[in-house]
């Protein structure tokens, strides 16, 4: 088959994969799964071949996959044990009554309990302890779901979240080597978050003064050597999976059975701990596999670079040099107008393939087309947006209204950091 033909197959493959994630005919992992074999034999491949590169496909995804489904076991048990319990409450004591210290308070505690990288219980968790204390002293619900939105659309760039590892399946990167580049730039996110809670604080403070309310007292810690030990657990992760000592995937492995040991003392409630938290671990872990079989057979049929092909032609030689900066802009408009299974399995593997021809790494791409998720918490794709919303009591389109250029924001910031520490590359 021509190239042109590959290349328009190819298209074809991807708008009907977007499309029908978009009017939700299709679940990601039914559409991941049999539209590129539906394309792939159109394409003239042999069943035997589409099963090979299927295989290959799920190979490279393999690591990915582990990775997220071991991340979210273990988070999930380091919460529900009470891991970050004590430090929640001594914030919630020391905000009291001051709307600047309950509002740097909750953007504090959402960074923290984004950890796990799943918006939906952050939302839950953070709405439920933080919403009586805005409504008793008059604070403006708006400023609690744009801070929770700001501090998720951060953390769910953590190695063991979806989009992450929707990044990393898609372009079968090395998680260390996308991830490590990209955290000043979180660090310096978080920075401009706490900046802009500040700011909310402040009109807050002045609009409102300094009322006296009750604070929940704080919880005795059950078993203390217990608790230190989870705490110590955590942070010597942490340090390895910054250092790339191990692979982050044998990590948070180990982590887990570790987590098991200290935590459980029998086998039957070990079981049963890992049947709670499995549900969510399985259903991204399958569509991560999933994606395997989309990407092996993109690929192993020379669709992309067919595609890739066509694409070169038309981006003038003095932009493609700087894919990486271009991806960073367009992921805010992408990632909110069509869903990360859509955007990460169908746009950014081409964008990467087209930015390899301009000596742009795919890991470069990678790491930029993660920047826009701040805008894409705000999408009406997203739901746990209306999640947010409907816990906190306040419309959708005045959440959009109030915490959009708050998004932009933040995504630039982390772009321009990028830059600066070569994460991204600029080219005059």
């Amino acid at each position: 088959m021509s190239e042109t033909l590959l290349a328009i197959l190819g298209l074809g493959m991807i708008s009907t994969f977007i499309t029908l994630i978009m009017i939700k005919r299709l679940s990601p992992l039914v559409a991941l799964t049999l539209i590129p074999i539906l394309f792939g034999l159109f394409s003239g491949t042999g069943i035997i071949e589409l099963g090979k590169m299927m295989e290959n496909g799920l190979k490279d995804t393999a690591p990915t996959g582990v990775l997220l489904m071991f991340g979210i076991l273990y988070f999930g048990i380091m919460f529900e044990v009470g891991l970050f319990e004590p430090l929640i409450t001594k914030l919630l004591q020391f905000a009291k009554g001051d709307p600047l210290k309950v509002i740097m308070g909750t953007c504090v505690i959402s960074l923290i309990v984004a950890l796990d990288g799943d918006g939906a219980a952050t939302y839950l968790i953070i709405v439920g302890a933080m919403l009586p204390v805005y409504k008793r002293l008059g604070i403006n619900p708006l400023i609690l779901t744009a801070i929770l939105t700001l501090c998720v659309g951060i953390m769910i760039k953590l190695p063991w979240t979806g989009a992450n590892a929707r990044v990393l399946s898609a372009l079968t990167l090395n998680p260390t080597e996308l991830f490590n580049p990209i955290i000043p730039s979180m660090l310096a996110a978080i920075l401009f978050v706490l900046f802009v809670a500040y700011y909310f604080g402040k009109k807050e403070r002045k609009r409102l003064g300094i009322a006296q309310i009750e604070i929940p007292e704080s919880k005795e810690i059950g078993n203390k050597l217990i608790y230190f030990t989870n705490l110590a657990l955590t942070v010597v992760m942490i340090g390895v999976l910054i250092s790339g000592l191990l692979p982050i995937a044998i990590t948070f492995m180990v982590g887990l059975a570790i987590a098991l040991i200290i935590n459980f003392s029998n086998l039957e409630e070990q079981r049963k701990k890992l049947a709670a938290h499995a549900g969510s671990a399985l259903s991204v872990g399958s569509m991560v596999f999933a994606a395997g079989i989309f990407t092996g057979i993109l690929s192993g049929t020379k669709m992309l670079d067919a595609m890739a092909q066509s694409f070169i032609r038309i981006i003038p030689d003095t932009m493609g040099p700087n894919m990486g900066i271009i991806t960073g802009l367009t992921s805010m408009p992408f990632t909110y107008f069509v869903s990360n299974d859509a955007y990460f399995y169908g746009i950014v593997p081409l964008t990467a393939v087209t930015a390899s021809h301009f000596g742009v790494s795919a890991v470069e791409i990678g790491r930029a087309s993660l920047l826009g998720q701040s805008v894409h918490m705000l999408s009406p794709l997203v739901a746990s947006t209306y999640l947010l919303v409907g816990l906190a009591g306040v419309g959708f389109d005045a959440h959009q209204k109030f915490t959009l250029k708050w998004a932009i924001a933040t995504t630039l910031v982390m772009l321009i950091v990028s830059v600066l520490t070569n994460a991204i590359s600029i080219h005059f």
